[in-house]
């Protein structure tokens, strides 16, 4: 693909800046909306089996919004039929009204050749069945999520399901004690949305433009991340998808924008926050060194003793930048930094104020700093969170 003639030359700090402002963490949030707005803003939000301080996508609106009520976000996103849950970026929640773009994916996975489980006889025809005699329910109640205890080793009900969800045929329309809640489709989604009406090339090029719009500037790899399309599906679309090529500073690659983005420079107040290693401002790591210098590595699946920085460590956004990492628990009413890393003294103020924060939205009292990787910086740091909680 022959890229068009740049628009805009932007400098480095510029598409920062833009980048923070599209993801809601530059300038004042509407609040007004609420969770809801953030999943709209954002396009699609991932869900995590890992749990900390709370699963990701309870921590991607607090990041954003400050102490929302956690039981707030969850009806937030599954009451009155808000969202619906399907893969994008990966497993993600998705506003109700983008269920038609998704079209060429679930196209896609009828027309897939090979599936690591194989369906049973008559199992997919008896789920739906079941769902329709008695549904909501969940994948134990049609009949057994796993043959044994190993996690892949999934029941005939199972295969038949999660099949259903990607057909398209079933929808999960809500997560309980982390377990999805399947029903039909046809009684799930409003019937002005429940169809596969859209080509793939009008789906491609609605997600592309989402892409853009959420990130506020990106490479054809980041846009093309964000809901995990191919290359030559963006390059497919992207010329009639509404955004336009810019160039960035230091950056290697042609760059596209969101045209709303470049007409006012972005301004206004900076969030302070501990960030879910999953939020798509950092999900896509090697955009993440571009623009901020800052290389993070989920070390969850690392084994403990070749862990550089923690289990769960979310990296803590302050004025903009990426400023150090915290690997958080909860030990009763306390929370633990089992792990810091601090880009410095300077981090201090920032870092112990998104650890006070974030303390007071799981409903923790107190904040205990185990180890910090510059020694001398642990009892700055423990006095200005006392200083902070009281």
């Amino acid at each position: 693909m022959t890229t068009p003639r740049p628009t805009a030359e932007l400098t480095a700090d510029e598409a920062r800046r833009i980048a923070l402002r599209a993801q809601g963490f530059l300038g004042v949030p509407d609040r007004r909306s609420g969770v809801r707005g953030v999943l709209r803003h954002l396009g699609a939000i991932q869900l995590d089996t890992i749990s900390v301080l709370a699963r990701s996508h309870e921590l991607v609106p607090y990041a954003r919004l400050g102490a929302v009520g956690r039981k707030t976000v969850e009806n937030a996103y599954w009451k009155d039929t808000h969202s619906f849950e399907y893969w994008s970026h990966a497993a993600c929640i998705l506003p109700i009204e983008e269920w038609p773009h998704f079209a060429f994916r679930r196209r896609a996975y009828r027309n897939r050749p090979h599936w690591n489980h194989e369906l049973p006889d008559g199992a997919y025809d008896q789920v739906i069945a079941q769902l329709r005699a008695e549904g909501p329910l969940t994948a134990t109640e049609l009949g057994g999520a796993k043959k044994t205890n190993d996690w892949w080793d999934w029941s005939g009900s199972k295969v038949a399901v999660e099949r259903a969800l990607m057909y398209g045929e079933v929808v999960c329309v809500e997560r309980r004690g982390w377990k999805r809640i399947y029903d039909l489709a046809e009684r799930a989604i409003p019937n002005d949305l429940l169809h596969d009406e859209l080509d793939d090339t009008e789906c491609l090029r609605r997600l592309v433009r989402l892409a853009g719009q959420a990130l506020g500037v990106g490479t054809r790899a980041d846009i093309a991340d964000y809901h995990r399309l191919k290359g030559e599906q963006v390059d497919a679309v992207i010329a009639d998808s509404g955004l336009v090529p810019v160039t960035v500073e230091g950056w290697a690659k042609p760059a596209w924008a969101d045209p709303a983005a470049l007409e006012t420079p972005p301004r206004g107040r900076h969030r302070t926050t501990l960030l879910s290693p999953f939020d798509s401002l950092i999900w896509e790591r090697a955009r993440t060194e571009r623009i901020f210098g800052f290389t993070h590595r989920l070390e969850a699946y690392v084994p403990k003793q070749k862990r550089v920085h923690g289990y769960f460590a979310m990296p803590v956004l302050a004025g903009g930048r990426l400023v150090g990492r915290v690997d958080p628990a909860r030990e009763g009413r306390t929370l633990v930094a089992k792990q810091v890393t601090l880009d410095g003294p300077k981090a201090v103020p920032s870092v112990a104020q998104a650890l006070a924060e974030a303390a007071t939205w799981v409903d923790c009292t107190d904040v205990r700093v185990d180890r910090v990787d510059a020694p001398d910086l642990r009892e700055p740091l423990v006095k200005e969170l006392a200083g902070i909680l009281g």
